[in-house]
């Protein structure tokens, strides 16, 4: 069994036309002009997303849409996809440039979480929405056992904690930017009245704000809550 064989065996899907598999799994480091997962990621994440709103809408019928984005975000956050790519051990599939992989961009969050969601989209591309919906359903299989648990992500902790403490809400910066344009390093600073900034560096603008959200939480002593 070859290795795409067995992440195809560990999806729940044979791919008719391998070279959208091969696409998904191609970071544009690798030098394949056209041929990387941007694209697919794009169309992934928006299939994804589709799949889970829908099942949370027809599961939670009568919760309301501030409890159904807690736990739709919770199961679409950057962590549940680096945590599940990491189960089907998509990095070593991943094909990059030698000095991308020599420091560690295998398993990097998000070359993880983009392939992850480039795999889906190739997964629509290749038989459609309901195989799509089928691989998404047993690759978050643990996830929804749990009942979708709503999970609070750092920057909606930092933000209740300081709203109820009659705090103006949190302001994320940009302090800096580095790195090419297909592995890029984002600096930002958290800032929150009368409490000294907090910044955190991430591979995208959305890791960097919650690592910086977490750094301050527990700076003002409620990073356990």
């Amino acid at each position: 069994m070859s290795a795409f064989e067995a992440l195809e065996t560990a999806i729940g899907h044979r791919f008719a036309s391998p070279e959208l598999l091969e696409e998904a799994l191609t970071h544009p480091s690798a030098g394949v002009k056209g041929r990387h997962y941007e694209r697919l990621e794009f169309l992934g994440d928006r299939v994804l997303g589709l799949v889970v709103a829908t099942r949370l809408f027809e599961s939670f019928p009568d919760e309301g849409v501030g409890h159904i984005a807690n736990r739709y975000n919770a199961l679409v956050r950057d962590q549940a996809l680096v945590e599940i790519a990491r189960a089907l051990e998509l990095g070593r599939h991943i094909r990059l440039a030698k000095g991308e992989r020599n420091t560690g961009g295998a398993d990097r969050a998000t070359i993880l979480e983009n392939a992850l969601e480039a795999l889906i989209g190739a997964v629509y591309l290749d038989a459609g929405f309901e195989a799509a919906q089928q691989v998404v359903l047993r690759c978050w299989a643990d996830r929804l056992a749990k009942r979708y648990a709503p999970a609070k992500d750092a920057k909606s902790r930092l933000g209740e904690w300081a709203q109820a403490r009659g705090l103006a809400p949190p302001v994320y910066v940009v302090i800096g930017r580095e790195g090419p344009d297909h592995a890029p390093r984002f600096t930002v600073e958290a800032q929150l009245a009368d409490r000294p900034s907090m910044a955190a560096t991430g591979g995208s603008r959305r890791e960097a704000e919650q690592l910086a959200a977490a750094q301050m939480l527990i700076s003002v002593g409620a990073g356990d809550e």
